[in-house]
């Protein structure tokens, strides 16, 4: 029996709830709740084509029936390989309708990657889009266990037009994809036989089965070992999320308000927050399977999308695009950063850029990890404290303690931020002693996530983050924070990005040194480092100086756009030593 409705109108004048009601229902029945009550709403919208809750549940639906008659019972872990495009949304809540696992994974992904991800988790079929079928496919073929592949076509979920222009010029060139011979299969095909069915197939469905304890995806996060770790999290993590965001959003989250979806589904604060917290309150998601700054651009102009949400380099190349430089932003609502840390400089300007523009929000800087999800923390709407990340989502609890013991800080005391709360996961994949480190029950009897990352409190509960603990340089026995010095390197009026590092050395321990892409028009000169480097003297003492700094014209990214520190430091330790494949960064 599904709960009451979740969704109803809140006074946003009054300050968050700090205790919710979560319904004991999966995330497909969330999703069906909206369907139930605005069944002809848009759900997302791709290319300008909508698609209702109507039909998005049909698709469902018979998405999973045909996953049911291939055999992906309950607990089945089956891999979605897909950019944010229709048929993965439809894949990942069809996973969910029929209690199977959806193991999330990046298209981009290397075939070594892949193989890694389909042993981990033991999956045996994997949906992907035509373009990446033979890289899935050599994956699959070097798997330890036997992998079918599901085919899905792009001009399939584009409207018509676009299919066809689509199909001329990019889509003809995979249309062999399914290998033949093979037994893979074609997603419109499978799905399409089951659509015919109509109403038929779906009363064959099981009902659905919500179950506390039961892994309903599965992301990944670098592990500490040079291997992802897989994170398992359940429907009550997902639906936690979807309630807590929105109360601390304290913006009106409904049918007829849009969000723009760019953040990939493989990642925490993609799914999390642009598609599943958004999808089921009514808000349509447009969807965007790839990103690069001038399509970007173009849809904050032509869609006119109510919410934004996105890493910080998002928002600096925002700063930098020239379609938006006149661009009309009033319709945008609420602008929310992830991912990685926000500097203050650069709120500054993403906030002045957004005032300049007519928007009706400043940037507001969420904090969290993949093993709650995503985002636990939100800066308030109306007020900002500098480098605080803000107040913990209702029901969730921060405590900061020193590093290695339990034993709580005093307000304004740096130590390791830990939470508890009801996205918590469940624990790593397969990885018990790593799940025993980071989930620890203390005195109170409930199981705390041990972040490894530095922050502290003040005496209002505002938090702050420093940077995560292993960032932590030392250096003649001093402790230097990164984070710092990029803050007051991205604050010159001649720096653009930085990114510093720490970097072996015999007699200091480490020795800092710092990676600067200037602007445009400032010359990577002496004088500019000597420029710098007394800013920075002004500011950070002695110690903490960079003993090297380097000019690039860019910083390496992740695959969701964060800054690649990692990489930089396999890149100079690589100059004395042999290479040593890096650690992904998550």
């Amino acid at each position: 029996m599904i709960n009451k409705r979740f969704f109803q109108n809140r006074d946003l004048s009054l300050p968050p709830r700090r205790h919710l009601d979560y319904p004991d229902m999966t995330m497909f029945q969330m999703l069906q709740q909206v369907e139930e009550e605005y069944p002809d709403a848009p759900a997302y919208e791709f290319y300008k084509k909508r698609t209702s809750y109507r039909t998005f549940i049909a698709d469902i639906e018979a998405a999973a029936s045909a996953f049911l008659k291939l055999g992906m019972g309950e607990g089945c872990p089956v891999t979605i390989c897909l950019p944010n495009v229709p048929q993965a949304l439809t894949a990942f809540y069809g996973v969910n309708r029929i209690g199977a696992v959806a193991n999330m994974i990046h298209p981009l992904s290397a075939v070594t990657e892949i193989v890694y991800y389909l042993n981990v988790s033991g999956s045996p079929w994997v949906v992907t889009l035509d373009m990446f079928y033979e890289k899935v496919r050599r994956a699959a073929d070097q798997a330890d266990h036997p992998v079918r592949v599901i085919v899905c076509r792009m001009q399939d979920a584009l409207p018509a037009h676009l299919g066809a222009a689509y199909l001329l010029k990019e889509g003809r060139k995979y249309l062999k994809f399914p290998r033949a011979g093979s037994r893979d299969l074609l997603w419109q095909t499978i799905v399409n036989a089951e659509k015919l069915k109509g109403a038929a197939a779906r009363e064959k469905l099981p009902r659905p089965s919500y179950k506390a304890d039961r892994t309903a995806v599965i992301l990944y996060s670098g592990g500490t070992s040079g291997k992802p770790k897989g994170i398992c999290l359940t429907d009550m993590n997902f639906n936690a999320l979807a309630l807590q965001a929105v109360e601390a959003i304290r913006e009106r989250f409904e049918p007829g308000l849009t969000i723009l979806s760019c953040m990939p589904l493989f990642h925490g604060f993609g799914l999390g927050i642009n598609i599943h917290t958004a999808i089921t309150h009514g808000v349509c998601c447009i969807l965007m399977p790839s990103f690069n700054i001038k399509t970007y651009s173009n849809m904050l102009i032509k869609r006119r999308p109510n919410f934004i949400a996105g890493v910080p380099t998002l928002f600096d190349a925002l700063l930098h695009a020239p379609a938006l430089e006149h661009a009309d932003l009033s319709m945008l609502h609420g602008c929310f950063c992830g991912g990685d840390s926000l500097t203050v400089e650069l709120k500054r300007r993403v906030d002045r850029f957004l005032q300049e523009r007519g928007a009706h929000c400043q940037i507001r800087e969420g904090y969290g990890l993949t093993e709650c999800v995503t985002a636990s923390c939100l800066t308030p709407k109306n007020e900002y404290r500098e480098r605080s990340i803000g107040l913990p989502f209702p029901d969730t609890f921060y405590d900061i303690v020193k590093p290695g013991t339990d034993e709580p800080c005093s307000p304004g005391v740096e130590g390791e931020i830990v939470l508890k709360g009801p996205t918590l996961m469940l624990s790593y994949l397969n990885n018990e002693e790593e799940t025993a480190q980071t989930l620890r029950r203390r005195s109170d009897g409930d199981l705390w996530l041990y972040t490894g990352d530095l922050g502290s409190m003040d005496e209002d509960g505002y938090v702050y983050f420093a940077q995560r603990i292993k960032r932590m340089i030392v250096t003649n026995g001093y402790n230097v924070y990164p984070s710092q010095l990029e803050n007051v390197l991205d604050a010159h009026p001649l720096v653009d990005c930085s990114c510093v590092i720490g970097l072996p050395d015999e007699r200091r321990g480490q020795i800092v040194k710092a990676f600067v892409v200037l602007k445009k028009g400032a010359e990577a000169s002496e004088a500019t480092r000597e420029r710098l480097m007394a800013h920075l003297a002004q500011h950070v003492a002695g110690y903490a100086l960079p003993k090297e700094m380097e000019f690039r014209g860019g910083l390496p990214k992740t695959l969701v756009g964060k800054v690649a520190y990692r990489l930089l430091e396999e890149e100079e330790l690589a100059k004395g030593e042999p290479p040593k494949a890096a650690e992904q960064a998550s």
